[in-house]
């Protein structure tokens, strides 16, 4: 039997036009509703499930509702009943990028404005601030406020960081040196160091310079097939290396019982014996399934570690039965949302997913 496997992000990466296409059929309400009701059950995560809901409703075309859930975040509230938000100002951000959106142009303006003000060290906010204006054809004021974030953010004494630097390992940092070298391509502007460290970040075959070229959009309209295969494949290298630069730590993930744990759940619950009929069979297809993913191109994979207490809680939460085996991939998804999910695969020398005190490379990476 298979392992049980998360849907990808609503913002995350996606591996294949398949999973694209898998994304367009998702009940994003429903979706966005099952992440506000887990969001009560575990109050120390309540800002990244709401940040989830948030991009579901907004996937949903209900920006009314993305942006009444933004304000309840950022509402002042009891802190004996809710921690403070980490990231107030990549939340301001996202909310008045989906004001804009929605014909509030006014408000999205004055809230872009007092992000700036601000200064956050995230860089996140200054990635979507300047990406909302670039969507709406405003690239002197995107060029902006990305190289603004670069100055007060990234600079080493003034200057670019090498491309060894912090900035390697923040897919935001990444984001704010690629979308500056994007919309400075669109101004036509010659290349300086930011630029270059671009191109130094940059691992497509295709260079950023093509992928950022204006004029390559003309070619959409060639009557030739050769030329229109040809920017079909620019345009998928550019669109995998922008979801790769901007994904959040929301993997496709497969989840694992620990034996204890799957020993507890099916004496509780024995009609799941057919999805686990081995502890040894179970962790060998969490090992399989993660592999076929990788061969089909599915990346950011990872692996949550299962809990009956936890499991029974989110089964409670959905007033389902947790014998009830389809609700095991929603689990998944649930604790992969919360961050709770470990990348997949280890190195070799790293222990082994499965808790044994073997090496992956010669456990279950063999």
């Amino acid at each position: 039997m298979r392992p049980d496997t998360s849907a990808a992000s609503p913002t995350g990466p996606a591996g294949s036009a398949e999973t694209a296409a898998e994304a367009d059929r998702v009940d994003h309400i429903a979706e966005a509703e099952r992440l506000e009701r887990t969001a009560g059950l575990y109050p120390e995560d309540t800002e990244e499930l709401l940040l989830q809901a948030a991009a579901h409703l907004e996937l949903a075309g209900a920006r009314d509702r993305a942006s009444s859930l933004y304000d309840r975040m950022l509402a002042t509230t009891d802190p004996g009943t809710a921690p403070p938000l980490d990231r107030p100002h990549l939340v301001k951000a996202l909310k008045a990028a989906n004001l804009w959106e929605y014909g509030h142009e006014a408000e999205a303006r004055a809230v872009m404005a007092g992000v700036r003000a601000a200064a956050p060290g995230d860089p996140a906010p200054w990635v979507v601030v300047a990406e909302a204006l670039e969507a709406h054809d405003e690239l002197d004021a995107a060029h902006e406020v990305f190289s603004e974030a670069a100055a007060r953010i990234l600079a080493e004494d003034g200057a670019p960081p090498p491309a060894t630097a912090t900035v390697l390992a923040d897919p935001a940092a990444q984001s704010v040196v690629v979308g500056r070298h994007r919309v400075r391509r669109m101004l036509g502007t010659g290349h300086d160091g930011w630029d270059a460290l671009a191109d130094a970040l940059h691992t497509s075959s295709v260079p950023l310079d093509e992928l950022h070229d204006p004029n390559r959009v003309w070619a959409l309209g060639s009557d030739n097939p050769a030329e229109l295969r040809a920017e079909i494949a620019r345009l998928r290298a550019e669109l995998g290396a922008y979801r790769a630069a901007l994904s959040r730590p929301f993997p496709v993930a497969v989840l694992h019982w620990p034996a204890g744990e799957l020993t507890e759940l099916l004496a509780g619950y024995p009609e799941l014996a057919e999805e686990y009929p081995s502890h040894a069979a179970h962790l060998a297809g969490v090992e399989t399934a993660l592999r076929e993913l990788a061969a089909s191109g599915t990346r950011n994979l990872g692996i949550v570690s299962a809990t009956v207490p936890s499991y029974e809680a989110f089964a409670a939460s959905e007033a389902a039965d947790p014998a009830d085996a389809t609700l095991l991939p929603l689990y998944a998804t649930i604790l992969a949302a919360r961050g709770l999910a470990t990348a997949w695969p280890p190195a070799a020398t790293a222990p082994c997913w499965c808790g044994s005190p073997r090496p992956y490379g010669e456990c279950h990476g063999a």
